[in-house]
């Protein structure tokens, strides 16, 4: 069956077509949440929720553009409603640090251990790190979507970069005395 046809299959609020929508998009749509939660459990949590809204919603959706690109924007913006709702995303400063650079030797951190780090940023500074950083989006758009101020995107950035610099610096310390004492 056609996506076209899946989706308008849908929107007559057909079970085994949203069954069939949830498996095919289901996997991306995880990854995605997964990003932008602070643990497994939350982001599948996110997505059941976005999964909820994509299908109260999906009469909104006219066949213009991408609908995975559709499909994302309501999975994000439904883990970004909790960010606020939680209020986690207001900082008692906009006050911007230096920039800091994070240079990693990808020979001795893991793609694992990067992401496993990123997890574990604070919710404010972990969603600034992955719409600038992983999804592209500028600190204007990033602004308006978590409804706060540009300066207070760029400082949320420039703190998430420092932490994860610090942790980098920390495991690289960490390994080095594994070795000696080896």
């Amino acid at each position: 069956m056609s996506l076209e046809k899946l989706i308008n299959k849908c929107k007559q609020r057909d079970i085994k077509a949203q069954s069939e929508v949830y498996q095919l998009f289901a996997g991306k749509l995880f990854a995605l949440c997964l990003k932008y939660s602070k643990n497994y459990q939350e982001a599948q949590d996110n997505l059941q929720d976005g999964f909820i809204t994509i299908f109260n919603k999906i009469d909104q959706y006219q066949f213009k553009g991408s609908f995975e690109g559709w499909l994302k924007r309501i999975v994000v913006n439904t883990a970004l409603q909790k960010y606020r709702e939680k209020n986690v995303l207001n900082l008692i400063s906009d006050e911007i640090p230096d920039e800091v650079e994070v240079d990693i030797d990808e020979t001795t951190v893991s793609l694992d251990y990067l992401l496993s780090i990123i997890q574990e940023l604070p919710n404010r500074y972990r969603l600034v790190f992955n719409m600038y950083v992983l999804d592209g989006y500028s600190h204007r758009d990033i602004a308006g979507m978590l409804e706060i101020s540009e300066g207070t995107s760029k400082s949320n950035l420039s703190r998430a970069r420092q932490i994860l610099k610090k942790k980098v610096e920390e495991n690289k310390l960490e390994e080095k005395k594994n070795k000696v004492s080896e």
